[in-house]
């Protein structure tokens, strides 16, 4: 894999494939950017230039001890669109890779920005009195402990066990089982807490590019009307659920994903 090195020394590892439109995919906490494989195939073959993003720690890219933030993550997609020469990229976040994409905007603003998709990524994470799709149970009166043991099972959305057919259909595009970061390091520990204390409400309500909100119907995580909520909060937002699906929609249902991503896509053109 080809790589860049952030202005804090820290080499990040990426996948380049096809020519044309940029298309720039940051996948969720601790999966790698092949888990994008289903995507990457249906982007080149519909005439995308598709670049898959290693976040530190994740994949094969460094991991360092350092920048552990998601100010620190949406830094890094700044110094990688500048390493790669690309100047308007449609940016594409799955879980809080879209929190990445996100923390990029609020910092960077929206110059080498065409659009962006969030997939299943709600913009607040903890639940209060104006915002009730946070994650289940997570409240900003237990936030700095709620992820201490690990991302709890919630009780809510699809069985895990009916999404093992994706994941074949993935391993079999990949010829291997997609490597997950442990999450259980001190970074990664730490940067799951700074995801949960995160708000990105202002920035999506201030974007002046169209975005669209991907939804699981059948999340795991938090309630699928953060999509419609989110998009009612600025005219150029979309938003879409896909049905029978969890969090993990690109690989849930990688068909329904494509197309909506793909729709969506030609019609910014």
């Amino acid at each position: 894999m080809p790589t860049v090195v952030t202005d804090d020394s820290v080499t990040l590892s990426y996948i380049d494939e096809g020519t044309g439109p940029a298309v720039v995919l940051v996948a969720g906490f601790c999966a790698p950017a092949s888990t994008w494989a289903l995507q990457q195939k249906a982007l080149v073959a519909n005439g995308y230039r598709v670049l898959a993003l290693d976040r530190r720690g994740h994949g094969t890219s460094e991991a360092p001890t350092h920048g552990a933030s998601m100010e620190r993550h949406g830094r890094d997609v700044a110094n990688f669109l500048s390493e790669v020469s690309v100047d308007e990229a449609v940016l594409i976040g799955g879980s809080m890779g879209a929190s990445t994409v996100w923390s990029y905007v609020s910092q960077f603003g929206t110059d080498r920005v065409r659009a962006i998709v969030s997939v299943d990524q709600t913009p607040k994470m903890a639940n209060s009195a104006d915002w009730a799709n946070g994650f289940y149970g997570l409240t900003e009166s237990n936030r700095t402990t709620f992820f201490d043991n690990g991302i709890p099972d919630t009780g809510h959305g699809r069985p895990q066990w009916k999404s093992v057919p994706s994941l074949v259909k993935l391993v079999l595009a990949l010829r291997t089982m997609p490597k997950m970061a442990s999450p259980d390091t001190p970074p990664m520990k730490a940067l799951l807490a700074d995801h949960a204390a995160q708000d990105w409400r202002a920035t999506i309500a201030g974007i002046d590019r169209p975005y669209l909100m991907v939804a699981g119907r059948d999340s795991q995580f938090w309630p699928a009307a953060h999509a419609s909520e989110s998009v009612d909060l600025n005219p150029l937002g979309r938003s879409v659920v896909l049905e029978n699906c969890g969090h993990a929609a690109n690989m849930d249902r990688p068909k329904e994903f494509n197309a909506a991503m793909l729709e969506f896509l030609d019609s910014i053109e």
